[in-house]
């Protein structure tokens, strides 16, 4: 199954209610959601910055994906949120590969 990133910015109301009720919401909320569109959570963090929580799971496709930062986003207790859809090491070096024949083809502006 394919692999995502997902970082996520907590609002500060969210924060509040979560510094009111400290609970670990990667084992309470994050895990289930991945769970229902048929994904398993690979691991996953909170950290200080420009977000919150990062999570990498797996997921059946695109869509399903697409369906869990939609149904987050649209609950209201993220401010930002972003979905990056990672690639294997052999994904990777096959893309490499095939960037030699687009780079003989390819001619950047100059």
């Amino acid at each position: 199954m394919p692999l995502y990133m997902y970082q996520a910015a907590y609002t500060p109301e969210s924060l509040m209610a979560q510094i009111k009720e400290p609970q670990d919401r990667i084992e309470r909320a994050a895990e289930p959601v991945i769970q229902s569109i048929g994904g398993k959570l690979v691991t996953a963090g909170y950290s200080f910055g420009d977000y919150d929580i990062v999570l990498i799971y797996d997921a059946p496709d695109d869509q399903s994906a697409a369906a869990l930062a939609l149904a987050v986003g649209a609950g209201g207790a993220v401010k930002a949120a972003k979905t990056t859809k990672l690639m294997s090491g052999q994904d990777w070096v096959a893309s490499l590969q095939k960037a030699q024949g687009v780079s003989s083809v390819y001619r950047p502006a100059r």
